[in-house]
């Protein structure tokens, strides 16, 4: 058995846990590690864990019938796989498998269901269920009403906030998942970022600059800022300035 330190957790969800029931579930939280296209959650198969992400990036994706596929959200250290099982569903049609590698914290389904007794974590868990909600109401928003390279930004600017630094290891085959087009779109999009000096991209990497929170403008913010105010986390660092409504912020790791 693994000793887990509440102290130690980068996982802002697991930060939160009342102490009491951080202990409680600790002596059947698994470390894991998480390569790249390490399958969380499988399409319509029973929800066997749900993982803590302490570093690295899930991709959630949605496919359709004939076999059509986008990526519709994202999971880093803010969140957990597998969330479907908070609200009793035991599967879901959507997968979730890394895109940026990394590591977690994981606990089987069967063990994880009665710490959700605990009046202070259900709460906490069904406020994340709540920002997953408006982040996917946000993406179907910017598939609708924002152009592409504002959609890559928002995109950018999401998966900046779940890892360190701002070199970003994006291939072009992941980021054609995210906007849903051909690899080709996304080697013209993000010349249309380089050329606006929100980005320098290099083959595998994304350098993110401060121009980019401009570029991505109402796409990006409402759902971080949600998440902020019902969860937060005060061992966040800030990195790039925001503006929005006319003043100044910080984006919060």
């Amino acid at each position: 058995m693994t000793f887990v330190r509440q102290s130690g957790i980068q996982n802002k969800l697991l930060r939160r846990f009342p102490e009491d029931a951080f202990d409680l579930l600790a002596p059947k939280l698994e470390p894991i590690d998480l390569p790249v296209k390490h399958s969380l959650v499988l399409a319509r198969k029973p929800i066997e864990h749900v993982c803590f992400i302490e570093s690295g990036l899930a991709s959630m994706v949605a496919e359709s019938a004939d076999g059509k596929s986008v990526e519709i959200r994202h999971i880093g250290r803010e969140g957990i796989a597998g969330y479907p099982v908070l609200l009793g569903v035991d599967r879901t049609p959507n997968s979730v498998f890394m895109q940026v590698p990394g590591h977690g914290l994981q606990v089987a389904t069967e063990n994880f269901a009665p710490i959700l007794e605990h009046a202070e974590v259900r709460k906490l868990l069904l406020r994340y269920v709540h920002t997953c909600e408006l982040q996917l109401a946000h993406t179907a928003l910017a598939a609708a009403k924002f152009n592409t390279h504002q959609r890559l930004s928002r995109w950018l600017l999401m998966c900046h906030d779940r890892l360190d630094g701002n070199d970003l290891a994006l291939t072009h085959e992941f980021l054609a998942l995210m906007l849903g087009v051909r690899r080709a779109g996304v080697t013209d999009e993000l010349h249309i970022l380089e050329g606006m000096h929100a980005i320098r991209s290099t083959r595998g990497n994304v350098r993110i600059l401060d121009m980019l929170i401009e570029i991505a403008g109402g796409c990006y913010g409402v759902p971080e800022q949600e998440y902020d105010r019902l969860i937060g986390d005060r061992a966040r660092r800030p990195v790039l300035p925001v503006h929005l409504n006319g003043n100044a912020h910080h984006r919060m790791l």
